[in-house]
C-alpha cells in the first residue's frame, strides 16, 4: 500500500485528498474524547494526535500515566489505520501495543504521531512516538492493527 514513485512519497491514505479539516467528520471514541484529544496534524504518511496532560491524564504522583499514553498510542495508530482502509469494505482492531516510557511529563499536552511500519492487506504496525510541547520524547509505542472484512 506504501508507494513511491520517483523518490517522491504519495498519501498512504485511503481519501488522497484528506486534509486536517475533514477529520473533524470523523469521530475520536467515547474514550478519547473522555481524556481531551483531538487531531493535530495529517502529513502524506504519518497523523498526529494531541491530548492534554491534565487531571483526566496524570497517576496519582502528578505525572502523565502510562495507560493515558498507550490510550493516546492505540488511538492514534488505530485512526491512522481506519484512515488506510476502505471504510465501506473493512474495520480495523487493535491486536497488540508495547510502550517505552521514557520521560515524565506533568503538564501541558503531549502529541502522539503514528507512522507505518508495515501497512499490509491483513495488518498494519504503527510506530508511535509521543512527545511534549518541547519535542521532547514522552514514550515509544509499537501498535500491530488486525484489518478485518465487514460483516454485512
Amino acid at each position: 500500500m506504501f508507494q513511491s514513485v520517483k523518490n517522491k512519497t504519495m498519501a498512504i491514505w485511503f481519501n488522497k485528498s484528506l486534509k486536517l479539516e475533514g477529520l473533524v467528520s470523523i469521530a475520536l471514541g467515547p474514550m478519547d474524547t473522555l481524556l481531551g484529544m483531538e487531531y493535530a496534524a495529517i502529513g502524506e504518511n504519518y497523523l498526529k494526535i494531541k491530548m492534554p496532560v491534565d487531571e483526566r491524564t496524570k497517576q496519582p504522583y502528578g505525572l502523565l500515566h502510562g495507560g493515558a499514553s498507550c490510550a493516546l498510542a492505540e488511538t492514534t495508530g488505530s485512526m491512522a489505520s481506519s484512515l488506510v482502509i476502505d471504510p465501506d469494505k473493512f474495520i480495523c482492531v487493535g491486536l497488540e501495543i508495547n510502550a517505552n516510557h521514557v520521560r515524565s511529563v506533568r503538564q501541558g499536552h503531549v502529541i502522539a504521531t503514528a507512522t507505518p511500519l508495515h501497512l499490509g492487506t491483513n495488518t498494519h504496525v504503527w510506530d508511535v512516538k509521543i512527545h511534549d510541547e518541547t519535542e521532547k520524547l514522552i514514550c515509544v509505542s509499537r501498535l500491530t492493527v488486525a484489518i478485518l472484512k465487514k460483516a454485512f
